[in-house]
Parts: C-alpha cells; sequence; structure tokens
C-alpha cells in the first residue's frame, strides 16, 4: 500500500496551510527586505551582511528545535511557539531608527521562524512515507501550497511596492507572520512517545557514513551557489534598471514553474534514480547561474534562467528530502532535517551573504553570479561522488 492511499487527505490539509502561509510570508520578506533596506539609504555590502542575519541563526536554530523535537516528541508544541514569538518581534521592525535596532530584532525573529520548516517536515515525514518508500506525488501536492502563498505575496507586493513604496514594509510582515500563527495552531497536536526502553539514537554515526557526507556537501555547494539568488538577485535587477514589478515577474515566474514541477513530478522522476536527479539539478544549477551573470540585461534569457528553478530548486528539494527520509528515519528525521538546513542553508547563507557582499565591492553585482559557476560545480563533483559511493539508489516517483 502506497503512502498516498495509507493517508487521508484531512490530515495533510493542515500541513499544506502551514506551508502556503509560511511560503507567502518568505515570498514578500526575502526578495523585498533587501530593497527595504535600499529604501533606508544603506549600502549594498551592510545589506548584505545584515541579510546573512537569517543564515546565522540557520547556522545553529534549526538543530538545536530539531534535537528538542526529537528528544521531546512534541513539535507541533514547538511550532506554535516559535510562530508566536517571531509575531511578536516582528513588530519591532516598525521602530527602524538605527542598524543594530534591525539587526536584533531580525535576528530574535529568525531564530524562530528557521526552525519551522524543518520540524514541519519532520512531523509530515510519516505522512508522506510508508515501507520506508517516499511519495513524491503525496509530498508535492503538499509542498506545491507553499509556491502557491510564494508566488501569490512575491507578485502582489511586487506591484504594492512599485505603487506605494517600501514603507508598508512591516506591516505586510507582521500580517503574513500573523497568517502562519493561524496555520500552525490547526496542526493536530501529536505526540511522538518513544516506546518504553527505547534508546534516543545518536546522529553523528549516521551523518558521518561517507555517502552522508558526500550528500550534504553536494547539497552545501547547490545552496551556496543559489544564495547568490535568495539574496542579491533583486539587487542585481534593481541596478540594470528593471522596475519593482518586473522584478515580482521574475521572482514569480521560478515560482510559476515550482509549483508545475511539484504537481507533476511524480509523473516523470521515475526516469533517473534519486542520486541521478541530484546530479542533473546540479548540473543545471551550473547553467542558472551562468545565464544569469552572462545575460542579466535581457528579459529573455532572465526567464529562461528562472525557469531552471523548477530543477535547482523544487525537484533538487525533493530528492534532498526523500534521501533524508530514507537515511535519517524515526527519531533521526528531525536532526536529519536540521542539519540540512543547518548546512545547507545556515553555514552556505552566511558565506554566501558575506562573501557576496565582498565580491560587490569589488567586481559588482554581477561578479557574484560568476562567482557562483565554480561554486555550482563543485556541487555537480560531490553529486557524482555521492552516485558512485551510494549504497542503495532508487527511483522516486
Amino acid at each position: 500500500m502506497s503512502a498516498a492511499s495509507a493517508t487521508p487527505a484531512r490530515q495533510l490539509v493542515p500541513f499544506a496551510a502551514l506551508s502556503a502561509s509560511y511560503f507567502a510570508h518568505i515570498g514578500f520578506f526575502n526578495p523585498y527586505l533587501s530593497l527595504w533596506l535600499k529604501d533606508m539609504g544603506l549600502a549594498v555590502w551592510l545589506i548584505g551582511l545584515m541579510l546573512s542575519a537569517q543564515s546565522f541563526t540557520r547556522s545553529f536554530a534549526p538543530y538545536i528545535w530539531g534535537w528538542l523535537s526529537d528528544h521531546t516528541g512534541d513539535r507541533v508544541r514547538l511550532m506554535r511557539w516559535s510562530a508566536g514569538v517571531a509575531l511578536v518581534v516582528s513588530l519591532g521592525l516598525a521602530w527602524h531608527d538605527s542598524v543594530p535596532w534591525i539587526v536584533a530584532v531580525l535576528l530574535l525573529m529568525f531564530v524562530h521562524t528557521s526552525s519551522m520548516m524543518p520540524m514541519a517536515e519532520a512531523a509530515m515525514a510519516h505522512l508522506v512515507s510508508a515501507g520506508g518508500h517516499f511519495d513524491a506525488r503525496l509530498y508535492g501536492r503538499v509542498r506545491l501550497w507553499g509556491s502557491l502563498g510564494f508566488l501569490v505575496t512575491v507578485f502582489v507586493a511586487g506591484a504594492w511596492f512599485e505603487h506605494r513604496g517600501m514603507q508598508d514594509f512591516p506591516a505586510m510582515t507582521w500580517l503574513t507572520l500573523l497568517a502562519v500563527n493561524l496555520s500552525v495552531w490547526r496542526l493536530p497536536h501529536h505526540r511522538e512517545v518513544a516506546q518504553a526502553g527505547q534508546v534516543k539514537p545518536s546522529v553523528l554515526p549516521v551523518l558521518l557514513q561517507p555517502h552522508n557526507l558526500s550528500f550534504f556537501a553536494s547539497a552545501f555547494f547547490h545552496v551556496l551557489a543559489h544564495f547568490s539568488i535568495y539574496i542579491f538577485f533583486s539587487l542585481y535587477l534593481d541596478a540594470l534598471g528593471y522596475s519593482k514589478l518586473m522584478i515580482g515577474v521574475l521572482w514569480a515566474v521560478s515560482v510559476v514553474v515550482e509549483i508545475l514541477a511539484f504537481y507533476t513530478q511524480s509523473r516523470w522522476l521515475h526516469h533517473f534514480t534519486l542520486t541521478g536527479w541530484l546530479l542533473v539539478c546540479s548540473g543545471l544549477m551550473v547553467v542558472r547561474m551562468a545565464l544569469t551573470a552572462w545575460g542579466g540585461e535581457s528579459l529573455g534569457l532572465m526567464l529562461v534562467a528562472q525557469c531552471l528553478h523548477a530543477l535547482t530548486f523544487a525537484v533538487h528539494h525533493t530528492a534532498c528530502t526523500a534521501w533524508l527520509t530514507r537515511h535519517f528515519p524515526e527519531r533521526l528525521r528531525g536532526r536529519g532535517q536540521a542539519l540540512y538546513s543547518t548546512i545547507g542553508y545556515g553555514l552556505a547563507g552566511v558565506i554566501g551573504a558575506v562573501g557576496g557582499s565582498t565580491l560587490s565591492e569589488h567586481w559588482g553585482l554581477q561578479g557574484i553570479f560568476w562567482a557562483s559557476v565554480p561554486v555550482a560545480m563543485l556541487g555537480v563533483a560531490f553529486a557524482w561522488v555521492l552516485r558512485r559511493t551510494a549504497p542503495s539508489d532508487h527511483r522516486l516517483g
């Protein structure tokens, strides 16, 4: 019996709602935070350093929350706490009279929001897998709601900010986090209780297995290249003369193809194995970075590059989640998801933000994307090593 047939749809609806609201928040916050800070008159290098606050918190916060969720089994209660604190703290953005104050507010927000999706993925893992088989169709149906939420806010916010300027950014932050809070309180409060006498496993021996080290190395370099998009893409387009509305459109294009990928992936993922897809996605990341660096002034090339997001993010994320579900099962899954967030989005994000800020001072924003090409190539190299050394492989779908 597949996970799809064994899992009632109503059990997954709250997770779909949380995904939609959380990524609706991310869809307006991440693309336009840099433009809000720029509107305040801050320099690009300082903006890059401030944006690294999110990645800095991801270098430790997800693992702490993941450890707590694995040891208490109370993932939903922890998510509710995280969402509530982030909502209250976000009110501080309305008083943005100094850089240290903004940094402090962002750090407190990110410490709590960075934990939410790893814990949600861990809580949902048993619903989208059965008998050790990861159901890509069921996972994609849930995850696409996050992409839809992102799409709506990135497009609407672009048009809104083009018309009214950036002064409403703090209020929109609070409203989107309110939606996250409403969603997280709809999750079923199910606590995972360890069986009597069950020893809580250590994550270190699993992490140090050669195939898992190769997996995390590949994910690290793949996401590090992606951070040139996450942090500097809006600034890059703005410097090239694109309007805020067109910046929103280009972000929206990437999310549309992401949605299509999540919705249809079960029909074609079976053509490659899990490690095969990781290799293909890493290779296309090299192409995407080269197109973005070389063709920034061409709307057509930017559209092509953004369409590659279907594979460089959506399919890559599905493959990574499938790997973590398979190799970090049961009471390890919270820490497995947290390690992916910490290594891929924490450590890589800090290096990407600080390194990108430094590069922009010497070679401009375009130089950041050129530097991402060899970084993406390292992701390909480790994906190739993983494909050759993985103890087992299987097809997705």
